[in-house]
This record gives C-alpha cells, sequence and structure tokens, in this order.
C-alpha cells in the first residue's frame, strides 16, 4: 500500500535518526539545556535574520498553540482566526479549554483578508457593550493554510498592519512552513514572515522530524514565564535534547528547505499526473497538499492500492479526496498511482 495520506506518516529523514544512533551514550542535561538544543536555537535565529529572537522547542502542534495562546492572552480574551483555521476545526477545542474563545471569521480560498479583519474590529470597537465580550486579543493564521494555500508578502503584511493598529498580536501557524517556502509562487521568505509577525512556530512533525516544533518569538518578547507555560501545558520534554538535535541537523546546510523542495516536487508530479487521466482539482493547491475530485467508486477502487483522505463530499456522487506528499515521497509511488489511475 502506496501511502499518500499525510506528511506526517514516515518516521524521520535519515540525517536525523543517524544523529540520533550516534549520539545515543551522550549524557545531557534534561528540559533544552543542552548543546544541541542551544545550537538549533541559534541556527534558527540566524534564519530569521533579527538581532532579538527568542525560540523554545516543544512537542506537537496542539500544544504549541494552547501554549503560546494561553501565555500571550489575558482570561478575557480570545483570539482570531479564518473559519478553516486549525485552531478553530482540528484541535479538538484545546485553545477553548484554556478559557480564550475562538473568534472565527470567515476566509476567502482558507485565507483570512486584511479587510474582513479590519471591518471586524471596526465594528468591535464602535459596540457600546463591547466591554462585556470577549476582547480580541491576538489574530492566528496558517502558513500554508490547512486548504494548502499561500499569504503573500502583501497580504501578509496587510494584516500584520491591522493587527498593530488595534494592539493585537500576530500569530503564525507553520506546521507545514517548509512546504510554503518553497512552493511555486511563493514570495515570502522565512526572514521576511519573522519581520511581519510577533511569534510564529517551525514545523518539524510534518517536516522531516520524528516530532516537535520550534516557537520563535520576534516583535514581542516570549513570556516571562513561557518555559513554565510550556510545561503546564504538556509539551515539555525531558529529554530535550531529542528536539534540539532534530531541529539542529534540519538547519544544517539547509536540509529544512531540499526535504521541503522535494516533497513541492513530487506534489507538482502527483498533479500532472492526475491531470494527465483527466482529473479535475477541487482546490488549486500550490503545496504539498493537493485536492482532487473523485467518485465514490473511484475512491474504492484506488483505495485498494493507495491511502489517502476525504476531504469533504461534494454534490451528487462526487467527493473531494486530498493526496499529500512528503520527504519519503518516491519516484516509485508516482509510478504506483499513475498505473492505479490508469486501471480505472
Amino acid at each position: 500500500m502506496v501511502s499518500f495520506e499525510s506528511d506526517y506518516n514516515n518516521g524521520a529523514v535519515p540525517e536525523i535518526l543517524e544523529r540520533l544512533a550516534k549520539t545515543n551514550d551522550e549524557r545531557s542535561s534534561g528540559y533544552g539545556y543542552d548543546r544541541y538544543t542551544e545550537s538549533a536555537a541559534k541556527k534558527i535565529a540566524l534564519e530569521c535574520g533579527l538581532d532579538t529572537v527568542e525560540v523554545s522547542f516543544l512537542v506537537g502542534g496542539t500544544q504549541t498553540n494552547m501554549a503560546v495562546i494561553d501565555s500571550l492572552l489575558l482570561g478575557c480574551q480570545g483570539v482570531i482566526c479564518c473559519d478553516t483555521g486549525h485552531i478553530a476545526v482540528h484541535e479538538s477545542g484545546a485553545v477553548e479549554s484554556c478559557g480564550h474563545k475562538v473568534i472565527a471569521l470567515p476566509g476567502k480560498d482558507s485565507k483570512l483578508e486584511a479587510q474582513t479583519l479590519e471591518n471586524y474590529l471596526e465594528g468591535f470597537e464602535a459596540d457600546e457593550t463591547c466591554l462585556h465580550q470577549v476582547q480580541p486579543g491576538m489574530v492566528y493564521i496558517s502558513f500554508p493554510t490547512e486548504a494548502g494555500m499561500l499569504y503573500s508578502k502583501s497580504e501578509l503584511d496587510a494584516i500584520y498592519k491591522v493587527c498593530k493598529k488595534h494592539g493585537l498580536y500576530l500569530y503564525i501557524d507553520g506546521a507545514r512552513l517548509g512546504y510554503a517556502l518553497m512552493a511555486p509562487g511563493n514570495d515570502v521568505t522565512l526572514k521576511h514572515l519573522a519581520s511581519h509577525c510577533d511569534v510564529f512556530y517551525i514545523g518539524g512533525t510534518k517536516v522531516g522530524a520524528l516530532f516537535g516544533e520550534a516557537v520563535v518569538f520576534t516583535n514581542t518578547r516570549a513570556p516571562k514565564f513561557f518555559f513554565t507555560e510550556i510545561k503546564r501545558h504538556g509539551a515539555l520534554l525531558a529529554k530535550g535534547r531529542l528536539l534540539g538535535l532534530q531541529f539542529d541537523t534540519l538547519f544544517t546546510d539547509g536540509l529544512y528547505y531540499t526535504i521541503s523542495k522535494h516533497a513541492i516536487d513530487c506534489a507538482m508530479q502527483l498533479r500532472e499526473i492526475f491531470k494527465k487521466h483527466g482529473f479535475e482539482f477541487g482546490i488549486d493547491s500550490p503545496t504539498n497538499q493537493q485536492f482532487v475530485i473523485l467518485t465514490k467508486d473511484q475512491r474504492k477502487a484506488l483505495s485498494k492500492k493507495l491511502a489517502f483522505e476525504l476531504w469533504s463530499p461534494l454534490e451528487g456522487e462526487k467527493l473531494l479526496c486530498r493526496f499529500v506528499t512528503s520527504w519519503a515521497t518516491t519516484a516509485e509511488d508516482l509510478k504506483t498511482l499513475d498505473e492505479a489511475l490508469g486501471a480505472l
């Protein structure tokens, strides 16, 4: 069975496994107080190109979102996101369990638009009863979005301008950040992203690591007790060097970008294979997530040889299905897909 189900269905890139094995007998302090974590933080700070950058390493995306959002917001504050945002849809109410309302606004192509944000905030502030309501304190966006779409430089800049105007933090979920940076048509660099938000995270779980995310505070200081907040939210790894070593490896010799580009190249090949066989796409994604329209019979037939995900039902007998590539996708995987489509 060839899997296009997700970008975290393999272990980790060989370079990480080799370093883990090579350093296995070393002894180091826990909780991130080790030379690998220190080195990884320095490399990430250098990539961001800012004088003041604070980097922390957490175990997973949901814990990361909980810890960052809960530590920056007051108890009466909520977080604004697109209606398809991960914290609003696929995190089981984790942020709201911390007491912060997720304020979902309608998006376009799975993106939050600056004008939509501005209209909401102007209306909120004009309401004479606004002090009786949950106060917006942060804006959350994903890059790429949950549907594999990209924010342009101008879109990102416009959102950050609105955030600064109204005194809100801008937090960017970068679970698949590498795939956005290497996607065709992308004009946002890591340096630009870092200078146009207050905090973001670099995803490792979905981009080559066994697990882990790197939180980067850029244009605001990390909360005073952020280390404690990480632990309070169950995101602090005792064997912290396992996180540090992985990110130190990913940010050595451009590996993070290399494996991300491989996934994008495979996604573009996958896209062409589907086009060759006459299939249409429900979402025009330039990243490693591709959304293909199938009939129920086609889905059933392909599922015998391929693993992929049903994204949503469409009108009639049609389905929107998601096919995902990663650092581990091979030419043989794509060949199997081509043959399976040809056999329909």
